[in-house]
């Protein structure tokens, strides 16, 4: 009676137990559910106020930058020193102004045009002599009094930009002055920053990126020549609302956000894409800590369900102990099978020929007995041939010949099927009709299937069926399965090997014997497992075999069958008429 009660109480314990870890999951859902909304709106605040602070940031340098240059040509077009090149065109001591100049205002490069457009003077020697008649920034500076703005598309990639101003003395254009503003210093600035930036101007084409595959294009553009694969892509593909994505595109990585500002110039646009990648993992720092709270809880709770398996779990990490020793020794034994499997399939087209090489040993026994008895009968008839001549009779003596044109053709057609299995198999996949296979892999087996009198039993379709592959190598396979069927089948009184040929979704060859069936079927595709009495077979004829199959894209399976014998069947991908017509173009 005492034991039952102490069973009872156990019993309540472990349901005391069980509704306190239920319980206790469900609060922690409904906790960590609670902290990730809140924690991840308010992260979220943060980083668009950020981003909203460095983006106005950005387009303020820009901006500054921008304005800063544009003073330049307006005071250059008033120097004294080079309006006295231009109207003496002296130029000797120009270049050296323009690098003291340049390195004071911290311009990309300075320019002096006279008023053909030559370039008579530079911070840039290799820039003189150069001839920009042509160039905007020339035309627009000669034709407007006051300073220009140009961007100019380089050879190289990207924009380069301009201001110019016309230089004039006494009420007439002697040259033009040109400030060349190096903007790529920002790209490279935004660079190191986890976002994409871009600028874009009135006409909205970008003309700086932190992409340099973006400049010339419009944003949409852009978007389009961007790898789907890189982060930035997958942030643009988002910008939408992102309020709208799906729960796990934080996990994903791609929710982003898309800030855009005007920056007062020219009518330039400064666009950022900044993800959201920093607000999901101070979330998931805060949501770990709760978890891991949770788990210690849930792991004292069943530790203290887990009190009355104490025995139980000691024999289980004793079987643990073993398992992982079993993994290691498994683990090497992969290791040497890799191995032998790397050394095999380097050896593997020469193990193929060989092993048609064995099999034409063991039919050229029964080969050669084909061969005698059509000799033997030719002797015959020659024989007769010649009596019947000597007596004058040349109408049966032709007949004869005849008799022996036969059996010429027949033992030509022996040695053709023998030739053919021997060469290697071709490089290039053709069309093959796998009944047209069968009968030259049964041709080439006949003397051998007429030695055992073994009884071949065939179901074909009526169409055609076809396979893309190659056809001494699919022979190969069918040769094989003919000889296992044939070797199986040496202790049955009446031999039979049905061979069955159906077209579905793949093109399958059935193979069944009435021999004693497969004893292991594991290792029946092994390299060098044969079941074979010693000289009769080396267990490498399945093994190149399914290696054959595999290759064509199809698979070699065996098994017993249901009135005993073994079953092997080939199934490869069946060739539409559609792919047959485009292979035989």
């Amino acid at each position: 009676m005492a034991e039952q009660i102490t069973d009872q109480e156990e019993r309540s314990h472990a349901w005391r137990v069980r509704l306190a870890i239920a319980a206790l999951t469900f609060m922690a859902m409904i906790v960590v559910s609670v902290t990730n909304r809140m924690l991840t709106d308010r992260f979220t605040e943060t980083t668009r106020n950020r981003a909203e602070l460095r983006l106005t940031l950005y387009s303020g340098n820009l901006l500054a930058e921008l304005r800063q240059n544009a003073i330049v040509p307006q005071l250059l077009a008033r120097d004294p020193a080079l309006i006295g090149a231009l109207n003496s065109a002296d130029y000797l001591l120009s270049t050296q102004r323009l690098i003291s100049f340049v390195e004071e205002i911290g311009a990309e490069s300075l320019m002096l045009l006279d008023k053909d457009g030559h370039t008579v003077a530079a911070t840039d020697r290799n820039r003189l002599g150069e001839q920009h008649r042509n160039s905007d920034y020339f035309i627009d500076a000669v034709r407007a009094s006051e300073t220009i703005f140009t961007l100019a598309q380089k050879t190289t990639g990207g924009y380069g930009f301009f201001y110019s101003r016309r230089i004039q003395s006494a009420n007439d254009t002697i040259g033009v002055i040109v400030v060349e503003v190096d903007l790529q210093k920002f790209e490279r600035a935004w660079a190191g920053i986890s976002a994409a930036v871009l600028v874009t101007d009135s006409t909205g084409n970008i003309v700086l990126a932190t992409e340099p595959r973006w400049r010339g294009r419009t944003e949409g553009e852009a978007l389009a020549i961007e790898d789907p694969q890189s982060a930035i892509e997958r942030a643009i593909r988002a910008t939408a609302d992102w309020t709208a994505l799906p729960p796990d595109a934080y996990v994903r990585g791609e929710a982003v956000m898309r800030l855009d500002r005007r920056i007062a110039f020219q009518g330039w646009r400064m666009t950022s894409f900044t993800t959201y990648a920093s607000v999901r993992e101070r979330v998931n720092v805060v949501l770990a800590l709760e978890i891991m709270g949770f788990a210690i809880m849930l792991a004292l709770a069943f530790y203290a369900l887990s009190r009355q398996s104490a025995v139980r779990l000691a024999f289980f990490q004793r079987e643990s102990a073993e398992l992982r020793e079993l993994n290691q020794r498994l683990q090497r034994e992969i290791a040497e099978r890799k191995r032998v499997q790397e050394d095999l399939a380097v050896a593997e087209q020469t193990l193929e020929q060989s092993s048609k090489l064995a099999a034409l040993g063991e039919m050229s026994a029964a080969v050669s007995h084909e061969l005698n008895q059509p000799l033997a009968a030719m002797k015959t008839y020659l024989a007769g041939a010649r009596l019947l001549l000597s007596r004058n009779r040349p109408e049966e003596a032709v007949a004869s010949f005849g008799r022996i044109d036969d059996l010429i053709e027949r033992m030509g057609a022996i040695t053709r099927q023998l030739k053919s299995y021997a060469r290697k198999g071709q490089d290039m996949l053709t069309p093959v009709d796998m009944g047209n296979a069968l009968e030259s892999s049964l041709a080439m087996m006949e003397p051998q299937l007429r030695q055992r009198q073994v009884q071949i039993r065939r179901i074909l379709p009526d169409d055609p069926v076809q396979v893309m592959g190659d056809r001494m190598r699919i022979e190969q396979v069918l040769v094989n399965l003919l000889r296992n069927s044939i070797d199986a089948t040496k202790s049955e009184r009446n031999p039979t090997v049905d061979i069955i040929l159906s077209a579905g979704e793949t093109a399958t060859l059935t193979v069944r014997d009435n021999g004693p069936g497969i004893e292991d079927l594991d290792n029946l595709f092994e390299p060098f497992y044969t079941t074979k009495a010693p000289g009769d077979g080396v267990g490498l004829g399945l093994a190149i075999s399914s290696g054959i199959v595999s290759d064509l894209g199809g698979r070699l399976t065996a098994r017993n069958g249901q009135n005993g014998g073994a079953v092997f069947e080939m199934q490869l991908p069946i060739l539409t008429s559609d792919e047959a017509i485009e292979a035989a173009e």
